[in-house]
């Protein structure tokens, strides 16, 4: 009776997105629980809260953004390349912005005592916010106009923009990494309201997106065209727009992480901003149970995804790992995570349920 009790919840918990992701990250902490001293300790400092637990999710919130968007994208049966590049687009075009003056040739010393002000910027920052997200909402049409319409294969279509969006921010800036000394936008990726900042703009966006999602018929119809489009197609789902849209809400989603990295280290950095996150965000996506066919999603699962990627990051650090040997580390740890619960598993874990009910 016990045993058929068991082999119930097990089978109940094979159907759940969020049990695998979540058994990962709890062993993940457990090990640091065991082996790092302290690694659970949370201090209150100013109001706010400081601790390894709170850096996990705080560095883990540029991707966590990216994996939103992604997520959508996957589950149309597509793939975004580029959204590391529109992070780079995104921070360059609010740098120019705030402070247009630091691509001329010269300037009064009034006028650059004036640009080094933290309470200093050209434009006012609601402007500056509106314009860099609608810039990056027209890199995601960009995409999905190549995927939906051309019916270019997503991942050569976004690789357009990968390979030439760290070239377009850097046209954008004249090549100059341009330093924001702006503080209200520095409190985007800096600022602490209990917990970091960065956080509430993913709860915001995460909101947003299951409310699309979740509550209107738009979720159905992106796991629709990802499990089979053409059948979409002949149900009455117009899956251009379907793509469309998933591509828009993940140039979007790439925006904003732009502004939340580049307010963070305070400079546009069109090179380096965003690179190889996108493949993060992929990784994170797939480990949520997202198939890389498309299909059905949970946003959840995804965010779950990206916090076992830092979780693991943040312990490789803790014990000492070089930063040049983290990458390989990583790697193998993930590998084990996704073994944890790949079908496989779940078919072997099936036999021996079965054989102890025998």
């Amino acid at each position: 009776m016990m045993r058929s009790k068991l082999s119930g919840i097990w089978r109940k918990a094979e159907q759940s997105k969020l049990f695998f992701p979540l058994l990962a990250l709890a062993i993940i902490l457990l090990f640091d629980l065991i082996t790092v001293p302290g690694f659970f300790n949370i201090q209150i400092r100013n109001g706010n809260l400081y601790g390894s637990l709170v850096d996990i999710f705080r560095n883990a919130s540029v991707v966590m953004l990216l994996a939103i968007g992604m997520t959508l994208v996957i589950a149309t049966g597509g793939i975004d390349l580029s959204v590391g590049a529109v992070m780079a687009i995104a921070a360059s075009v609010a740098a120019l912005l705030m402070n247009p003056y630091v691509l001329a040739t010269e300037l009064p010393p009034n006028l650059m005592k004036l640009i080094n002000d933290p309470n200093f910027t050209y434009q006012p920052l609601w402007v500056v916010l509106l314009v860099t997200l609608l810039v990056s909402i027209l890199c995601g049409l960009w995409n999905g106009l190549l995927v939906a319409y051309i019916r270019i294969q997503p991942m050569v279509a976004t690789l357009i923009l990968m390979i030439a969006g760290r070239g377009i921010a850097q046209l954008i800036t004249n090549g100059v990494r341009i330093q924001i000394f702006y503080q209200p936008y520095a409190f985007i990726g800096q600022g602490w309201i209990v917990l970091p900042f960065s956080l509430y703009l993913v709860a915001f966006v995460y909101a947003l997106a299951w409310l699309l999602t979740r509550r209107t018929a738009i979720g159905l119809f992106i796991e629709s065209v990802g499990i089979n489009f053409r059948s979409s197609y002949f149900s009455g789902i117009d899956e251009k727009k379907v793509k469309l849209l998933a591509y828009a809400f993940c140039g979007l989603c790439a925006g904003i992480a732009g502004l939340v990295a580049s307010s963070n280290i305070k400079t546009s950095d069109a090179f380096n901003l965003g690179q190889t996150l996108e493949l993060d965000a992929i990784l994170a996506v797939v480990i949520g149970g997202t198939l890389m066919s498309g299909g059905r999603f949970s946003l959840l699962a995804s965010l779950i995804g990206v916090l076992i990627i830092q979780a693991i990051t943040t312990s490789m650090y803790a014990f000492g790992v070089p930063a040049f040997a983290l990458q390989a580390i990583k790697s193998v740890v993930v590998i084990f995570v996704i073994l944890l619960y790949s079908e496989q598993v779940k078919v072997l874990v099936r036999k021996l349920t079965t054989q102890k009910e025998a």
